[in-house]
């Protein structure tokens, strides 16, 4: 087609966006004829002869040779034929080269548009597929962006990935170049465009981080039962070997915590509790609560509710730092787990809480329950200020109630 080098003025696309020989021949022979078709009306008697390895592209028009047109694009006048080549007679086809200048300015224009907004659909149609299949697999990639509210992630062919922040470990901090593990948490389309999200936060990140480092885990020789987390903090892992031989917590921590010091470095010194599953309930919440021991429990079916009892010098243990080892052990087991003190004798005199219920809120009540004040004794044993962080109420709150608790004694 003289005048006009595909390579020059289309292939770009093929060298910028990853779309294969056959798909991108079919995209441009029908944008070139949807343009015969909107100049003509019809596009049925043009041929379209496109070479990508080449770079060339030829159309011929054909039409019949007549004695009077009533149709241009698809007849032409003999007189007008023979003014190029007076061998046709009226009947044969007559076909002619079909020049790029023929399509005008802005027929030009519209083809590059066309095509531009083609490739952009394959392309979208090509990262889609490439990772709707994909979720819960680890991604490895680059930072591109380091937004405040995300960061973006560059794949091997720069395609964008998102990491919002609610996906982000709480002291992550990246910049752009820098390698990102993340998993694949869900893959849509958002007003035609693909979004693919991931996360570091997720239970399946730090799963699929065990498969990784555990040979064992990935051969199905150990399997993850379950797998509960407050990201950056603190996790629960919860495993099972149905080979005897093997220790599934030995294997998932290594000799001298070789295989587990990798992914707490991941994921920003989180502690890692890697404990034996079983189907055991009242095994399970003392595995879950260690390293407090329990020294008996009470499982309220119907309320979906536990209360394990400890020695005082045990609460803290089970409760941990903020709470989290007890909701982390109550996330695992399935039920919400309600800590109470053992009273032993020195503590007779003390009172439960729940007999403050019509001068304390009982609002206020559970929260103190929840951090294993029970009785009023172990409210007024602990300093306001640990009251407040752990039970999260308000200091003049917390001095009200140990008045309230004070008088009691007082009296």
């Amino acid at each position: 087609m003289a005048g006009f080098n595909l390579s020059s003025t289309f292939a770009e696309f093929k060298e910028q966006k990853n779309i294969d020989k056959p798909t991108l021949m079919s995209v441009m022979e029908d944008i070139f004829r949807a343009q015969l078709v909107r100049m003509y009306g019809s596009a049925d008697n043009f041929d379209i002869i496109i070479n990508i390895d080449k770079g060339d592209l030829e159309i011929w028009r054909n039409r019949e040779v007549v004695e009077e047109v009533e149709d241009p694009n698809t007849q032409i006048s003999i007189k007008e034929v023979h003014a190029i080549d007076d061998s046709y007679e009226i009947g044969e086809d007559f076909t002619e080269a079909f020049h790029l200048e023929d399509f005008g300015r802005r027929g030009i224009l519209n083809l590059r548009q066309n095509l531009q907004g083609r490739i952009a659909d394959i392309e979208k149609a090509n990262l889609y597929n490439k990772y709707k299949d994909r979720i819960g697999e680890i991604f490895n990639g680059t930072v591109y962006q380091a937004w405040k509210r995300e960061i973006v992630a560059h794949d091997e062919e720069a395609n964008e990935l998102i990491i919002p922040k609610s996906e982000q470990i709480p002291g992550d901090f990246f910049k752009k170049g820098d390698s990102i593990r993340a998993v694949i948490v869900s893959v849509e389309m958002r007003n035609s465009n693909p979004v693919i999200t991931l996360s570091r936060t997720s239970p399946m990140f730090l799963e699929r981080l065990f498969e990784q480092e555990v040979p064992e885990i990935f051969d199905g020789l150990i399997t993850i039962k379950k797998v509960v987390r407050i990201p950056g903090d603190r996790a629960k892992v919860a495993v099972e070997s149905y080979d005897d031989r093997i220790d599934p917590v030995g294997a998932c921590v290594g000799v001298k915590g070789s295989r587990i010091h990798g992914i707490v470095r991941e994921l920003r010194n989180e502690n890692i509790d890697v404990l034996n599953w079983t189907n055991n309930l009242q095994l399970m919440i003392q595995r879950a609560l260690s390293p407090a021991k329990i020294s008996s429990i009470k499982v309220f079916e119907d309320e979906r509710h536990i209360g394990v009892y400890l020695k005082p010098s045990e609460v803290s243990l089970a409760i941990g730092k903020g709470g989290s080892n007890i909701k982390l052990a109550g996330q695992l087991v399935g039920y919400e787990i309600d800590v109470y003190r053992e009273v032993d004798e020195q503590e007779e005199e003390d009172v439960l809480l729940g007999e403050f219920n019509d001068e304390i809120e009982q609002w206020v009540i559970d929260a103190l329950k929840g951090i294993g004040c029970d009785t009023a004794k172990s409210v007024l044993a602990l300093p306001v200020s640990e009251i407040v962080k752990r039970a999260d109420l308000e200091e003049e709150t917390v001095l009200e109630v140990q008045r309230i608790l004070r008088a009691e004694f007082e009296n």
